[in-house]
């Protein structure tokens, strides 16, 4: 039972939190039903490919126990406050806010779900974000706590839930889909990650996980498909250096359907921009 103390500091949390996230216009949660689909990689460079096109973004990684967005943006030390707010870091011009920045390196996180979910609740209600245009935030895969406290808490306008062509992959990232309809996010869409090999010796492309799951689960499940995005060798080498391949090359054949992802989503918004004023 929850004594009255609690639910008054409930109270006072939501609504920090609502005050706090009514300064970002489009809030993004980019989840999968398995790990290992590339989801963070794919988190990252959607929001740099925004930041590319113009909108002040930010990323919130909220892998509580297993934070890798600051390996991937190049982002070292500790969060910091002004004494009333967390400041969240920057790398080169997206905000980022991440559980590596707070505790030791290589120190593990062994927390129950209550406690996750606090964190994230301070990384809604805490972090002074400023007015963004776009917030992407990379959630751990599964559809456990932490999946429930942020569509529930930061209130996001569009899932994107990333899988890979695989069979299995596709039978998990059903069931993500599932949890964005039940959770009633307005927009919903799916991308296909590791869509592809190009052989970098002699350009025959390699179906490594098979090709057009994801684009045929998006129309049985009538969601929106985003696109699907190729391995690429040199994004993987340039994410462990801390440099996502969209700012060091705009060129590559993942860029460019980041980019494509990116005209996507800023049609799905534009559209029902239209017709709130139609």
């Amino acid at each position: 039972m929850i004594t009255e103390d609690k639910k008054k500091q409930l109270d006072l949390e939501n609504k920090k939190i609502t005050n706090n996230i009514h300064k970002i216009k489009h809030r993004i949660v980019v989840f999968s039903g398995k790990g290992g689909v590339g989801k963070t990689t794919v988190s990252v460079n959607l929001a740099y490919g925004l930041h590319i096109h113009g909108y002040k973004t930010g990323i919130l990684d909220a892998d509580i126990t297993g934070p890798d967005i600051p390996k991937m943006t190049g982002i070292q030390g500790e969060l910091h406050s002004d004494g009333n707010k967390i400041i969240a870091q920057e790398s080169h011009g997206v905000k980022v806010v991440s559980m590596a920045n707070i505790l030791p390196p290589d120190q593990a996180v062994i927390w129950r779900g209550p406690l996750r979910s606090k964190m994230l609740n301070q990384f809604l209600g805490d972090v002074e974000w400023g007015n963004l245009d776009y917030l992407v935030a990379d959630l751990p895969p599964g559809t456990g706590d932490e999946i429930l406290t942020m569509t529930q808490n930061m209130k996001p306008d569009m899932a994107i839930i990333v899988t890979t062509p695989q069979e299995l992959s596709l039978i998990d990232s059903a069931r993500a889909i599932s949890m964005a309809k039940k959770m009633e996010i307005p927009k919903i869409a799916l991308i296909e990650n590791m869509s592809g090999l190009i052989c970098p010796k002699c350009g025959h492309r390699i179906e490594l996980f098979g090709i057009g799951g994801g684009k045929k689960q998006a129309e049985e499940m009538n969601i929106s498909f985003l696109g699907a995005i190729p391995i690429n060798l040199e994004a993987r080498k340039l994410a462990d250096e801390g440099k996502p391949v969209i700012l060091e090359n705009e060129e590559a054949d993942i860029s460019v359907t980041i980019f494509h992802i990116v005209k996507e989503i800023e049609n799905m918004f534009n559209e029902n921009t239209k017709a709130s004023m139609s």
